[in-house]
């Protein structure tokens, strides 16, 4: 009977997956994914569809020299240009998605975010990591400048805030009036800031914290 049952359970799903498949064509997948990440929390059908249709997606986008990058497990797709050749023989197409410089505190929150995310996973809890802005700013703070402006601090942290917010890293959540800002920091920064990156994170933190001490002397001379 449970042998049974899992057949059922099994039957049921493919045909649900395929019913949502054909709810879409690659249009209405590609062109999503063109403006940004799909989430699985957010948009269950075209989710769904996608899985179903990846392998077209992934012969359609490559025509436009992009690679889909797909993470059942962590609930999230989008597209990225494909790496270039380095043959030198072969000649490089334009980037259809455009590379976006990051301010050094903008990679700074990034990269501590990062370093929260892993701590957060390894402590084998909840799914979604949730923080306050305060705790933001907590986590900068020891890198900045000694002797900061306490209001200018939060001011600039805001600003930063705002552009991971911006970029997709964070989600400001609903909170009722009066209460603190909350954001959730979102799993796609797990594709940006890989492993081998956060394995020299106290070295690249050190650099941070130097470049941004020498920005504060050289605006206080």
């Amino acid at each position: 009977m449970a042998a049974e049952q899992l057949q059922t359970s099994v039957a049921e799903g493919l045909a649900s997956a395929s019913q949502a498949a054909a709810a879409y064509d690659l249009s209405t997948l590609v062109i999503p994914l063109l403006k940004g990440v799909i989430y699985q929390d957010a948009d269950a059908g075209l989710w769904n569809a996608l899985l179903t249709l990846q392998a077209r997606v992934r012969d359609y986008v490559a025509v436009l020299n992009l690679e889909l990058v797909f993470d059942e497990a962590e609930g999230y797709a989008f597209l990225r240009s494909r790496p270039e050749p380095d043959d030198g023989a072969t000649p490089r197409l334009p980037r259809l998605v455009a590379r976006r410089p990051l301010s050094f505190p903008v990679s700074l929150m990034l990269a501590l975010l990062r370093k929260k995310l892993a701590e957060f996973d390894a402590s084998g809890g909840d799914t979604r990591l949730v923080l306050a802005r305060d705790e933001v700013a907590e986590l900068m703070r020891v890198f900045l400048p000694e002797g900061s402006n306490e209001a200018r601090l939060i001011d600039q942290i805001d600003v930063h805030l705002g552009k991971v917010i911006e970029l997709g890293f964070l989600r400001r959540l609903k909170v009722e009036p009066g209460q603190p800002t909350m954001v959730e920091v979102r799993r796609i920064l797990k594709a940006f800031v890989d492993a081998q990156w956060l394995a020299e994170f106290d070295q690249r933190l050190a650099g941070y914290r130097a470049l941004l001490a020498g920005q504060a002397g050289a605006s206080d001379e």
